[in-house]
């Protein structure tokens, strides 16, 4: 599903603040993989997200969705093989529109537009049925305007637009890190439950250790810009959070941040 081959990309480069964001990552993801990534700041993670969506170029290498190499289309043509959800629960969704409307927006992307902006009936029955999938009575809601719910239920809307026309990728950037343990719980069994019976392909960035070990089929860790572990399977289910901060320790990247997420 997912061929990224010895990409690179250094911010400021030939100045005092010259980072190497990435440093010349390959990985491959099959179709069906939902992958944990972990590491300390500064290690890549939201990097190499943001390299698979087009927010920035990279400096060499080439990324391959599905046999399709984006390498050089724009953020915004890529959009149509990914759904996204952001760290900021703001993000993911337009304020000022209704909910039906904000799903209206997700269920069209990719889709050409004509003149007529009507939901159709069949389409908010749809909606409907999808917004029970949360259990936070939306589906009851449907001409609120968004701005008007909270944290937890924009995160919840965002990962449900994002999942609504099936991507071929869906890129998860730290999307519970704003919200409370228990709402993240919440957004984080949604997310289980949604890739699971959508049959997605995922990428999930996380700070939290016991999330990144419970999560997923497959772990990842990232420390300057390169990827230091990959596990799966058994492999994964064996490791501990123990495990994890040994490597951190190893790296040099054990901090305050780390250990108490």
């Amino acid at each position: 599903m997912l061929q990224i081959k010895n990409i690179s990309k250094t911010f400021n480069p030939n100045s005092i603040n010259e980072k190497r964001a990435l440093n010349n990552l390959s990985l491959t993801l099959n179709d069906g993989d939902f992958v944990t990534i972990i590491g300390g700041n500064g290690a890549g993670k939201s990097t190499l997200l943001n390299a698979i969506a087009g927010t920035w170029f990279v400096d060499s290498g080439q990324i391959i969705l599905d046999e399709v190499d984006v390498t050089n289309l724009a953020e915004h043509q890529r959009a149509k093989f990914l759904g996204r959800v952001f760290q900021d629960p703001m993000m993911g969704t337009a304020a000022n529109m209704q909910i039906e409307e904000n799903l209206a927006l997700a269920n069209r992307r990719g889709a050409k537009r004509g003149l007529s902006w009507q939901i159709k009936p069949e389409e908010k029955q749809h909606f409907i049925e999808m917004l029970k999938l949360l259990n936070l009575g939306l589906e009851n809601r449907l001409t609120s305007k968004v701005g008007l719910l909270s944290g937890g239920q924009r995160q919840a809307l965002t990962l449900l637009m994002a999942t609504l026309q099936k991507p071929k990728l869906l890129l998860l950037d730290e999307h519970t890190a704003a919200l409370d343990p228990k709402t993240a719980k919440i957004v984080l069994d949604l997310t289980e439950e949604l890739i699971k019976k959508n049959s997605l392909t995922a990428f999930m960035v996380t700070h939290n250790m016991r999330d990144a070990l419970k999560y997923g089929n497959r772990l990842i860790m990232m420390n300057e810009g390169k990827i230091i572990l990959d596990v799966s399977g058994k492999e994964k289910e064996k490791l501990t959070i123990n495990d994890l901060l040994e490597l951190f320790n190893e790296n040099g990247e054990l901090n305050d941040s780390i250990v108490l997420s």
